[in-house]
């Protein structure tokens, strides 16, 4: 658990404190760990948007059928054009809901 041991009292402009909060909101950050990092140096970044993490589940669902169809493929020596086209279309899916999020 963290220990805080000092406190410090720091006055803002109101430009300031625009900025400050504006960077925390950025970071997706309160802003009292946005000061602390930007204290230690670290390097913020923007957070990611809201719509990566369902791109995220899509693209696991469709590797993950992909390496089913491909188990299913090599356990049997045997996979239909229809299996092709289909793993083709999630790949291809796949690649446009990056598109769309970058």
């Amino acid at each position: 658990m963290r220990q805080n041991v000092k406190s410090i009292l720091i006055r803002l402009t109101a430009e300031e404190y625009a900025h400050l909060k504006a960077t925390a909101e950025t970071a997706g950050l309160k802003v009292e760990p946005t000061i602390r990092k930007l204290i230690m140096n670290v390097q913020l970044r923007p957070r990611p948007p809201d719509e990566y993490a369902a791109l995220l589940r899509e693209l696991s669902a469709i590797g993950n059928n992909i390496n089913q169809i491909a188990y299913w493929a090599n356990a049997t020596k045997d996979i239909s054009n229809q299996q092709i086209h289909d793993a083709a279309a999630l790949v291809q899916r796949a690649f446009l809901l990056v598109k769309d999020n970058l």
